[in-house]
């Protein structure tokens, strides 16, 4: 037996959906920021996809345009946010109350903890960046001059007067330059190595450059006879 019922007595079906809430644009960025991340890490610059992009990120590709822009402005704001919160990471670990040795030491395990916590992130800001053109090279020179400073600056923070700090910032910036480019170096052969910790590296690291480095930052030199 059929229903009865008449249909123009029945309410219509609800057909709306529930409307999603507008996230804030901060928000919205960090979202496409950690999939292109990701993405570039996973395929290069030149191999990655915006489709994929979209599609990790659960964003419109019509979205990420108009939030971050171009494939180009996309990867140089991933080199950007990367670097800064390397740094950051860097930064917020030392202590300038600390002795110097302390406080490079602390910078060196918040990097190869960054590094090892962050591997998509490292790739594509040392790996992924460094192998194309300009302006990615820029940007790549400006995360390494920020680098540099910083740790010119953990070099040269040995007792003394400021002014003797002043004249020690300057003499730390070739040293500083060889210390970025052993971590660097450290962290490409750890990622073939993965059975090291971070605690493990960044006492190598520091034992190779403290052990050469404490006297000299304490103002004692090596000459010759």
């Amino acid at each position: 037996m059929q229903d009865a019922r008449d249909p123009r007595t029945e309410s219509p079906p609800n057909r709306s959906k529930p409307r999603s809430r507008r996230l804030p644009r901060e928000v919205r960025e960090r979202q496409i920021l950690d999939a292109a991340v990701q993405v570039f890490a996973r395929h290069g610059y030149h191999e990655a996809a915006m489709d994929e992009i979209s599609e990790v990120a659960e964003i419109s590709k019509p979205m990420i345009y108009a939030y971050l822009g171009s494939k180009e402005e996309l990867f140089v704001a991933c080199i950007r946010r990367e670097a800064n919160r390397l740094i950051e990471s860097i930064s917020g670990a030392v202590d300038a109350d600390l002795p110097p040795d302390e406080q490079l030491w602390r910078g060196l395990r918040a990097f190869f903890e960054y590094a090892q916590q962050n591997r998509a992130s490292w790739t594509v800001l040392h790996r992924q960046a460094s192998t194309q053109g300009p302006p990615f090279a820029a940007e790549l020179s400006a995360w390494r001059r920020r680098a540099l400073d910083l740790v010119t600056t953990l070099l040269s923070r040995a007792d003394g007067t400021e002014e003797d700090r002043q004249v020690r910032h300057e003499q730390m910036q070739p040293f500083a330059a060889a210390l970025v480019g052993a971590g660097e170096s450290m962290v490409d052969w750890w990622i073939e190595h993965p059975e090291h910790t971070a605690d493990a590296l960044s006492m190598r690291l520091m034992n190779l450059v403290w052990m050469g480095f404490g006297d000299m930052v304490q103002g004692r030199r090596w000459k010759p006879d």
